[in-house]
């Protein structure tokens, strides 16, 4: 009974909560009955054309998957070079906008830079668009770029004061999580584009782009609410705040008070460097 419970138990936290047939079938019975040699003929699982139950089939061809246009280090290279010799925000942009480097830029609808104003003292980035940002070309637009606005004004802000980017330019298709070589190859516009807009502080929503901009491994949970430098390539600091991402609260409401708290420090912050209201 108690190896029965904790299957059970297995199941629920997997998320299985429906069954596939009307009658229970104990696969392991078709294990437990077969021969030591029996099962080292088919540990390999079946062989192609044919069923579990060994009924002929047709054989099906092998169709070779489609190349996925991965970033290599020629391209981060090229993104570094192209991000080095960007001398403002605009020719930023325009190298991005020409960049064919990396493959998310082929499945997004648009570019997606920047929003609010590039000389104000706070810079929120996150880490990717998505759907919304997608169709409207601009970062932060949708049921998260709501909330966040209204945390901004919470602390008498709004995007005429602050501007707005993420890591990640282009949205990843159905908004998966970025690989790795996506981000690192975007990684150089980011940081060009901090470098260019030199805010006062730096507020990262979210793991991801606090992970990657503070090159830090911690969980956001352990991030949020202490003060971090983020440092440039070329040697700049500039104050940060790790925060949870409005994507998050809006599944977590409960957590607003958390980042209420990041917010009231933030605010600290920019009085104590006359930023203002």
């Amino acid at each position: 009974m108690s190896d029965l419970r904790e299957i059970l138990l297995f199941y629920r936290d997997a998320g299985v909560d429906a069954a596939l047939a009307d009658k229970a079938f104990d696969r392991f019975a078709e294990v437990r009955s077969e021969k030591p040699a029996e099962r080292a003929k088919t540990s390999e699982g079946p062989k192609l054309g044919v069923r579990r139950d060994d009924a002929p089939q047709p054989a099906t061809p092998i169709t070779k998957p489609a190349k996925m246009a991965v970033p290599d280090e020629t391209q981060v290279a090229l993104a570094r070079e192209l991000a080095a010799k960007s001398r403002s925000l605009e020719d930023l942009r325009d190298h991005l906008d020409n960049f064919d480097g990396c493959n998310l830029k082929f499945t997004a609808k648009n570019l997606v830079f920047s929003d609010g104003n590039p000389e104000g003292p706070l810079m929120v980035i996150g880490e990717a668009p998505g759907r919304d940002e997608d169709v409207e070309g601009l970062p932060f637009v949708g049921r998260s770029g709501q909330l966040l606005d209204r945390m901004l004004a919470a602390i008498g802000l709004d995007r005429e004061q602050v501007y707005v980017a993420n890591v990640i330019p282009w949205r990843p298709p159905g908004n998966r999580t970025p690989t790795p070589q996506e981000t690192e190859i975007c990684r150089p516009f980011i940081e060009r584009q901090i470098e260019l807009a030199n805010p006062d502080i730096i507020v990262t929503l979210g793991g991801p782009a606090s992970k990657v901009l503070l090159k830090s491994t911690l969980g956001i949970m352990r991030q949020r609410g202490n003060w971090a430098n983020y440092i440039s390539p070329s040697g700049q600091q500039i104050p940060a705040m790790p925060t949870l991402h409005p994507a998050y609260l809006l599944r977590n409401p409960a957590h607003k008070r958390l980042a209420w708290r990041d917010f009231l420090e933030i605010r600290a912050k920019l009085d104590q460097t006359g930023s203002p209201s």
